[in-house]
């Protein structure tokens, strides 16, 4: 008889605990991901406040600027001072500051800063009830030290916590913010000074307030992974950074000063035509239509920012598109610019090219250099935005004493020079590669 052979059944036992586990992991995961996710909107919302603050130091006034020359018996030429000091003061210590918060912490730089800014902002409220044009003046030199270390170390702040999409997002925000504060600071401007028009000085210090409070609470800043370096090793590696990328890097510096000296050049103009024949536009309508540019700015800057991540060939599409677009609104105004809505289409216009090209070049500055040396390159590149910022209303105030059509003219022809640089300079990587 033979024996019967004997079939092996091949059974597989599911374990339920094993199911529950790789479920469980699953969930903590999906939840680990919500938390970062929330943490990174939390952080990101108190890093904008920081330029939103920033930005409330010059924009909030140009409405009350002719106001001031009334109230004080001043030129138009000193009113635009008060712009003008701040900003030179804030483009001359940045660089210093960008260096001190290598050598410590970004946090350890930003939070007397806040605290100086809304301080000097008092300081200026006072000088305006005792009628004093020097203290103003002062107290907005000191303001513009304070602000020297705010936005420009939030952007190399947010280089050293993001990497990716994620940082061009936050880069993108952060201009969005400072954009947002350019569309919202005419309007405050002008409704504080229905209470009388030295408001917006006391007004710096509770804005101050709540952004030192997001920041402290908010902001968990990477600890330093190496050594901070000697100051003469530092500069020498500045040195050397400028030696390779120079040539671009220049350039973009000089792409991000033009693009603000223009913007507040021409708000300041706006500002001044609204009120004169025969508009006679004040208040809280010209704040309203001072908006108008600046919400252009806002919108394309937050696009952009969004949509770049690390694409080196859009941005290089997105800054020349930008920088044609500027010319091309700067030109028709040299010839429309008598027709007021017209004049409001172009400038907005030009605002949105602004939009265009100034979240690229950050994107691009921040991801040139290595954690150690951002903040002195992003300083530098900020400081002289601040310069551009400075220069813009003088300037602007002096060719319209010459010729309104002189403003358009010589705006139109900056832009073009700086469209066949960048066009011809800047050349990034298809996809940029962050530094080490």
């Amino acid at each position: 008889m033979e024996k019967s052979k004997r079939r092996v059944l091949d059974i597989v036992f599911k374990s339920e605990i094993v199911t529950d586990s790789h479920t469980k992991q699953r969930a903590a995961d999906k939840r680990e991901t919500s938390r970062q996710s929330k943490t990174i909107v939390r952080e990101a919302i108190a890093l904008a406040t920081i330029p939103l603050v920033l930005v409330l130091g010059n924009s909030m006034l140009i409405p009350v600027l002719p106001q001031m020359q009334k109230a004080l018996d001043i030129s138009q030429f000193q009113s635009s001072l008060t712009i003008s000091l701040f900003s030179i003061s804030a483009g001359l210590f940045i660089p210093i500051l960008g260096y001190l918060s290598d050598r410590f912490t970004r946090k350890a730089i930003i939070i007397p800063s806040l605290i100086v800014y809304g301080g000097a902002g008092v300081l200026a409220g006072f000088g305006a009830i005792w009628d004093s044009y020097a203290v103003v003046i002062t107290a907005r030199a000191i303001q513009g030290l304070g602000a020297a270390g705010t936005a420009p170390i939030a952007m190399a702040l947010v280089g050293d916590m993001y990497k990716g999409g994620d940082e061009s997002r936050t880069l993108g925000l952060i201009e969005a913010s400072n954009g947002f504060g350019k569309v919202v600071s005419p309007i405050i401007g002008s409704l504080l000074a229905l209470i009388i028009w030295y408001a917006a000085f006391f007004a710096f210090p509770v804005f101050c307030t709540l952004s030192l409070v997001a920041v402290i609470w908010l902001i968990k800043e990477p600890k330093k992974r190496s050594e901070p370096k000697k100051l003469k090793a530092y500069l020498h590696t500045i040195g050397d950074v400028l030696k390779k990328r120079g040539r671009w890097l220049i350039t973009a510096f000089f792409a991000g000063s033009l693009g603000l000296f223009i913007l507040f050049g021409a708000l300041f103009y706006l500002s001044q035509i609204l009120e004169k024949e025969p508009y006679r536009i004040d208040g809280v309508v010209k704040g309203l239509i001072l908006a108008i540019p600046l919400m252009g700015l806002v919108v394309t800057s937050y696009t952009t920012g969004s949509l770049i991540k690390k694409n080196g060939l859009l941005m290089r599409w997105l800054m020349n598109i930008g920088l044609a677009l500027m010319t091309a609104s700067l030109t028709s105004s040299i010839f429309l610019h008598q027709n007021i809505y017209l004049l409001i289409t172009f400038l907005t216009l030009s605002s949105i090219g602004t939009g265009l090209l100034l979240p690229c070049l950050n994107t691009m500055i921040t991801g040139a250099v290595a954690r150690s040396e951002r903040g002195m390159i992003t300083s530098l590149y900020s400081s002289l935005r601040f310069f551009g910022v400075a220069f813009g209303p003088p300037l602007f105030s002096w060719m319209m004493e010459n010729s309104n059509r002189l403003v358009f003219i010589v705006t139109s022809a900056l832009s073009l020079v700086t469209l066949a640089v960048v066009f011809f300079l800047i050349k990034p990587d298809r996809h940029l590669h962050e530094a080490a």
